[in-house]
C-alpha cells in the first residue's frame, strides 16, 4: 500500500495499487495511468486540462467520452454510469500506442539523435522515434519518445 499526504489539508489519502478491473472511479483511473506511465498530454481524466485528444467527463446525469481539437468538442459515446465511462476509456487508452508514450525532445542533428539514443539503451530504457517535416519539407526533425515508466529514469535528458 501507499500513502501520499497532501500538503494543504495534511488529510492521509490511501491509494493502492490497483488492478485494471478493479477501477471504477475516474480518480482511480487517472491514478492507475499515472501510476504505469501513461502520458496525461491527450486524455481528459478527471478534469486535467489538454489541447488536443480525447477525455471522460460527467454532464448532467451521464458520462461523456469526448473529442477535442482546436477548441471544437465533440462527444463520441455516452455512459450512464461512471464505472462503464470508465472501464470504456481505459479500454480506448490502452490501445492507443502512443497514450504510453512520453516524449522527451525534437533533435535537429542526427548526431544529437544518435547521441540520445545510445544514452536510453544505455540506461536500458525502451523508446520510438519518428521524423516530421518541422518547418517545410527542407527541415525535417527527430522526435523522441521514451515508452512507460522508462520516462523516471531519464528526466535530466528532457527537453524543456
Amino acid at each position: 500500500m501507499k500513502y501520499a499526504t497532501s500538503c494543504s489539508c495534511q488529510t492521509l489519502y490511501t491509494i493502492l495499487k490497483m488492478n485494471e478491473t478493479e477501477i471504477k472511479t475516474e480518480l482511480e483511473l487517472e491514478q492507475w495511468l499515472k501510476e504505469n506511465c501513461y502520458s496525461m498530454n491527450n486524455y481528459s481524466i478527471n478534469g486535467n486540462t489538454i489541447y488536443e485528444g480525447c477525455g471522460l467527463e460527467k454532464n448532467g446525469g451521464l458520462y461523456q467520452w469526448f473529442y477535442t481539437e482546436r477548441g471544437e468538442k465533440r462527444v463520441l459515446e455516452y455512459f450512464a454510469s461512471e464505472k462503464e465511462a470508465v472501464q470504456y476509456a481505459l479500454e480506448k487508452i490502452k490501445s492507443d500506442k502512443h497514450s504510453i508514450r512520453n516524449y522527451i525532445g525534437m533533435f535537429k542533428s542526427e548526431n544529437e539523435v544518435e547521441k540520445i539514443k545510445s544514452e536510453l539503451e544505455k540506461r536500458n530504457v525502451e523508446f520510438w522515434t519518428d521524423k516530421i517535416p518541422y518547418n517545410g519539407i527542407n527541415d525535417i526533425r527527430t522526435r523522441v519518445f521514451v515508452i512507460g515508466c522508462g520516462i523516471k529514469k531519464v528526466q535530466d535528458l528532457i527537453r524543456k
